[in-house]
C-alpha cells in the first residue's frame, strides 16, 4: 500500500511542508503531489474498471471458444445474448451504486 504522508498547506499560497529533521543541507525543490483523496478516488475507479474489464474478457473468451453443434447455433446465439445481458445489467447496476 502507499504511504501517506501527513503535511502542512498554506490556505494563501498553497505552500507544502512536512517538518522532517533537518541534516543541515536541506534545498527547495519542485515537486508534484496529489491529494490523498483524489488518489483513492482514482483507484477505487481503477478498480472498478478492471472489475469491468475482466467480466467483458470473459463473455468474449467465452464466445470465441464456443463452437455450437451442428444446427445450434441459434441456440446458442440466444444462450450468449442472455448472458451478454446479464453482464451488462450487472455493469450497469454496479456504476449507478458508485454514483
Amino acid at each position: 500500500m502507499i504511504e501517506h504522508v501527513k503535511a502542512w498547506q498554506c490556505i494563501g499560497c498553497g505552500k507544502i511542508e512536512a517538518p522532517q529533521t533537518c541534516v543541515g543541507v536541506c534545498q527547495d525543490r519542485r515537486v508534484e503531489f496529489v491529494y490523498a483523496f483524489e488518489y483513492e478516488e482514482t483507484l477505487a475507479a481503477l478498480e472498478a474498471e478492471r472489475r469491468r474489464a475482466n467480466a467483458l474478457e470473459t463473455l468474449v473468451r467465452q464466445l470465441a471458444r464456443t463452437t455450437p453443434s451442428e444446427g445450434g447455433w441459434e441456440r446458442s446465439y440466444r444462450a450468449m445474448q442472455d448472458q451478454a445481458r446479464k453482464v451488462l445489467a450487472t455493469l450497469a447496476k454496479d456504476k449507478t451504486s458508485q454514483l
